[in-house]
């Protein structure tokens, strides 16, 4: 369970219906395969042990009595296992008969829960044999020990996991109005397995999907869904097997209606955790009435079979990513609008340059004013060309401000920098730090200027990954008077750009779309030092590292404040096609010490929109010091061993 990882599966295998010693057999195959498979959480059906299509038949006491004895035998199988195990089955306690889920662990059974809503509906008639379980823990005796026996029952994993809590419900509690799970993860449950017996109609599958994801993300939670399957009586229902894995609104594993078997899925402990510490409207407040069951289940190195996405910020389906950058660019265009109508100005200055972050904030800024019916002439675009300005890039920034009908103005800053220096003392022909910024400034200088002629808004273009490694000249680039991308990593400005390419040719303009394609094939550069050859010759990634590895790291940095040994781990998995080890090892480390020695220029930030879950702000998301000390960190990532 390293790195807050466990593995967890959901059984249903192929019984038959009132025949215990069979179906004891059929589950002890399904604890095989999924323990070969590593699983350390493993959920069965409700009533597996009977079968749920019994009827009247658990009115016999024989089934009754050989389903607790065959119970016992699943649990001795147990004992050599490394496993926390739950199993359905009716169980007669106190003259009244329950549908049960028993957990197993290590040849002993340590705890059963009954189920909470017995639904007796439709094509349900369960109130004719069973009785509804309650909060009060009560004591059963199983074969001569004394163990827990009620609703509210947390099982909690020793030192190898502590913070793995496990609860229970079984089928129609999760379709009750007040589903259990609601008070056992305000009791501190963050896995809920809940034991089904839901059989199939039209349509049922999708609700069903619906309502495991919606109550492992409003509860922020694991949830184990497993649902008889064949072997039930086909008298008048069909069973699915319908087995759901989710985790915080998301789907990790499902398996195919009308199957058997096991499916698996990595559950990420730690990671819920993180999203519950930051919520603060999730508060656990309810822990009199609940009896913490302990259980230990070994560390081990999970062998992560989830899906780690390489671009986190970014929708890996073609449609999801189109709606989220429509919704992204409503969102930066709708708070400039915002600031415009608030301060009753028609016009905005904007450098162009003719890369990804400045052309993005046109695309804005043009949208804005178009919101907002104000002519784009109001928009003054300032190319300002210096010595590491290339042909491509210029033109670029002349025709897409000439295609999108802004006013345009050059100013070459050479002249201006060339004579700052002199004023300074400094040497012109010494490319370093100041001969860069002093053109940064510059341009900024005129900007502000500029605007303040005009009465208008500079725009600024910085995006979210550039603040994150400070890459960007403090009061040069860094400032302006309203930052549209400051919310956007340059990942998504790529993609959000090539979707204005894609409106742009559905609308016909293949002008637009000419420049926009182009201007995503140059290389990100500031181009602040002289081209070779006439061309760029200073690209950032070479300088700084990949974006597509520093937004992986910011993403799981402060998203879910994983610690850098868990980012690297996570990196080489969604990486490994790309980047060696040794390499995102590399930039991880300029990463963290970029990280924490830049955020002085974060913590004056101009406002700008917040639009995902990840910002760095110093009003919203991230009030981090400036003198922060990133070496407990460091230290870390100088132990991580490839």
């Amino acid at each position: 369970m390293r790195d807050g990882f466990v593995k967890v599966a959901a059984v249903t295998p192929e019984i038959r219906v009132a025949d215990p010693a069979y179906n004891a057999e059929k589950v002890i195959e399904g604890i095989d395969a999924a323990a070969a498979k590593g699983a350390k959480i493993i959920v069965f059906p409700e009533m597996v042990i009977s079968g749920y299509t019994c009827g009247d038949l658990l009115q016999q006491h024989s089934l009754i009595d050989a389903c607790k004895a065959e119970l016992k035998r699943v649990a001795e199988y147990t004992s050599g296992l490394d496993a926390l195990i739950f199993v359905g089955a009716p169980y007669y306690f106190r003259d009244k008969l329950y549908s049960v889920a028993a957990a197993l662990h290590r040849g002993l059974c340590i705890g059963i829960v009954p189920k909470t809503y017995i639904p007796n509906y439709s094509e349900f008639y369960e109130a004719r044999y069973f009785s509804s379980g309650n909060s009060a823990i009560l004591t059963t005796d199983f074969f001569g020990t004394g163990i827990p026996f009620g609703t509210h029952i947390i099982f909690e994993n020793g030192e190898t996991l502590p913070d793995l809590k496990i609860a229970c419900e079984i089928c129609e509690d999760l379709w009750g109005p007040a589903p259990p799970s609601i008070l056992h993860t305000m009791a501190g449950a963050n896995l809920i397995v809940n034991l089904s017996a839901s059989d199939e109609i039209v349509g049922k599958d999708a609700y069903r999907r619906q309502l495991v994801s919606q109550s492992s993300g409003s509860e922020i939670t694991a949830y184990i869904y497993t649902s008889a399957g064949a072997g039930e009586s086909s008298q008048d229902l069909v069973f699915g097997g319908h087995d759901i894995i989710a985790e915080n609104g998301q789907i990790l594993a499902e398996s195919k209606l009308f199957t058997d078997g096991v499916i698996t899925a990595d559950i990420d402990v730690e990671r819920l955790m993180s999203e519950r510490r930051k919520r603060n409207t999730f508060t656990e407040n309810v822990y009199d009435d609940y009896v913490r069951v302990p259980f230990l289940i070994n560390e081990t190195l999970v062998d992560i079979k989830r899906n780690i996405a390489s671009l986190p910020f970014v929708p890996a389906d073609g449609r999801e990513r189109k709606a989220r950058c429509e919704e992204i660019a409503d969102i930066q265009s709708i708070g400039l609008a915002k600031r415009l109508s608030h301060t009753s100005l028609h016009n905005a200055v904007i450098g162009l340059s003719g890369g990804l972050d400045s052309t993005l904030a046109l695309m804005v800024t043009v949208r804005a004013f178009d919101r907002l019916e104000i002519a784009r002439d109001g928009i003054h675009a300032v190319t300002m060309p210096g010595f590491g300005t290339t042909d491509r890039t210029y033109d670029n920034a002349v025709s897409l401000a000439k295609t999108l009908g802004c006013s345009l103005s050059e100013i070459d800053i050479k002249r201006s920098v060339t004579q700052h220096m002199s004023d300074i003392g400094a040497d012109i022909n010494v490319h370093d730090v100041t001969y860069e910024n002093a053109q940064a400034r510059e341009r900024t200088q005129i900007l502000m200027d500029v605007a303040n002629k005009l009465s208008a808004l500079v725009i600024g273009t910085g995006d979210m990954s550039e603040l994150a490694l400070g890459w960007a000249t403090y009061n040069g680039d860094h400032m302006s008077m309203y930052g549209v991308n400051a919310g956007v990593p340059k990942t998504l400005v790529r993609h959000l750009v090539s979707y204005f390419a894609d409106e742009a040719n559905i609308q016909g303009n293949e002008k637009l779309c000419e420049v926009l394609r182009d201007i995503l094939d140059t290389p990100v550069s500031p181009e602040l030092l002289p081209p070779e050859d006439g061309k760029i010759s200073q690209k950032t990634e070479d300088i700084v590292g990949p974006y597509e590895l520093h937004d992986f790291f910011l993403y799981y940095m402060l998203r879910f404040g994983f610690s850098p040994s868990k980012i690297f781990r996570l990196a080489r998995l969604a990486h490994s096609e790309n980047y060696e080890p040794d390499v995102i090892l590399k930039w991880l480390k300029v990463f963290y010490k970029r990280f924490f020695s830049q955020q002085f220029k974060r913590s004056c930030l101009p406002d700008g929109p917040k639009v995902g879950t990840v910002a760095v702000s110093p009003r919203g998301d991230l009030r981090m010091p400036s003198d922060a000390s990133a070496d407990l960190w460091l230290k870390e990532i100088e132990q991580i061993s490839i």
